[in-house]
């Protein structure tokens, strides 16, 4: 999908909490459907909590739907036993990409990693692990504004190389508030000698404050810019939704620009802002 020639288009979604919320999620997975994007994804829960749920909508959409599904796994809590549980229960879904992520702490960001103790500790050895039980195509993440643990970018760099030497095929980034911090890790992994491709995670900020529940979910700064952009028609829902749009849209047209093998869109279960920032791009 990504070696394709163009720009490949994606989308995120999570699974929903209760039958109302699927309902919304399934409006939304028909919206995007037709507009062919080059896959979906569905995240897990904080701590690797909705992975049944993960496991069953990802199936949903190989079965009833003309999209190509990507299932997110972490290393979360899960010995070796049940990942190799959930890989096979992906299979037999007809699910054959993976985003492999060791997975935030437990406890929350603030808190340190510890692994099962039948678990893994890093992304590269899940990867490793999904890539010897079938022929799955393999996704990690990357932190164009540095991982919370790491010390530089320079670091997060090398990390990505070993992700991509134990056999990941691509990367997502956290959401892109600074499309320059996304650059600079790119050319840091290819200066490494490496061409897996790096997809910048986009999202329209569509309400006051959930540019700050993203990041505090995620651990990445926002860019002082976009803050200030949304911060002054604060007082104004619909000039906020406005400026989320034309700020996500300036974005995705340069990073197309500057050579960006994809888009991936991170929906919140709900299409309608996302289809508005790729009705721009067309």
């Amino acid at each position: 999908m990504l070696a394709d020639p163009g720009t490949a288009y994606s989308f995120e979604f999570f699974p929903p909490k209760d039958d109302a919320s699927e309902a919304v999620l399934w409006e939304s997975v028909r919206r995007i459907e037709q507009i062919r994007p080059s896959f979906v994804s569905v995240t897990y829960g904080a701590g690797g909590s909705t992975r049944d749920r993960t496991v069953r909508v990802t199936g949903r959409i190989a079965r009833e739907t003309t999209l190509v599904p990507m299932a997110h796994l972490t290393c979360v809590g899960s010995s070796v036993a049940e990942l190799r549980q959930v890989i096979g229960e992906y299979a037999a879904a007809g699910v054959s990409n993976v985003l492999a992520l060791r997975g935030d702490p437990q406890g929350g960001l603030d808190a340190p990693w510890v692994a099962h103790p039948e678990g893994l500790d890093h992304a590269d050895d899940l990867v490793r692990l999904v890539r010897s039980l079938g022929r799955f195509t393999v996704g990690v993440a990357a932190f164009p504004d540095k991982h919370p643990e790491s010390a530089t970018l320079e670091d997060d760099a090398e990390t990505l190389v070993r992700k991509a030497d134990a056999g990941a095929q691509f990367a997502i980034t956290q959401m892109v508030t600074d499309v320059d911090a996304y650059l600079r890790l790119r050319d840091l992994v290819a200066a490494r000698g490496r061409d897996i491709p790096i997809v910048p995670g986009l999202m329209p900020v569509t309400r006051f404050g959930q540019l700050q529940r993203m990041t505090a979910l995620n651990g990445q700064p926002l860019a002082a810019e976009v803050v200030r952009r949304i911060e002054a028609v604060q007082d104004d829902e619909a000039a906020v939704r406005a400026e989320g749009i034309a700020i996500a849209t300036e974005h995705a047209e340069r990073l197309r620009s500057e050579g960006a093998p994809g888009l991936h869109f991170i929906t919140m279960n709900r299409s309608t802002a996302t289809l508005e920032v790729f009705a721009n791009l067309r």
